[in-house]
């Protein structure tokens, strides 16, 4: 009976490790695509001067979060990260 738990823990680690291992790709460039066209507006949005808003702070704290993230390869979530980034920049034309 151990032996048959022991199998089948084994598989399911097995099946869980290359559904891990696959998703990373896909995410890893959905994560940097993103994060570099975030900083492309953010960049662009300093340079119109809306720099001083708040939500360009947040907007820049939350890309250099996202790059942390990419560098500790949490993929999903420098993405998210990036993609929220890009709604407050978006936010900050709007004086918000």
């Amino acid at each position: 009976m151990l032996q048959r738990f022991s199998l089948a823990l084994l598989i399911s680690l097995s099946v869980a490790l290359v559904f891990s291992c696959t998703a990373k790709p896909e995410m890893r460039s959905s994560c940097a695509s993103e994060s570099d066209a975030a900083w492309k507006e953010l960049s662009l949005a300093k340079a119109k001067g809306f720099g001083g808003t708040v939500s360009y702070a947040k907007a820049l704290s939350l890309l250099t979060a996202a790059r942390t993230l990419q560098v500790a390869e949490k993929f999903d979530a420098c993405y998210k990260n990036a993609v929220d980034a890009r709604e407050y920049i978006a936010n900050s034309y709007k004086g918000q």
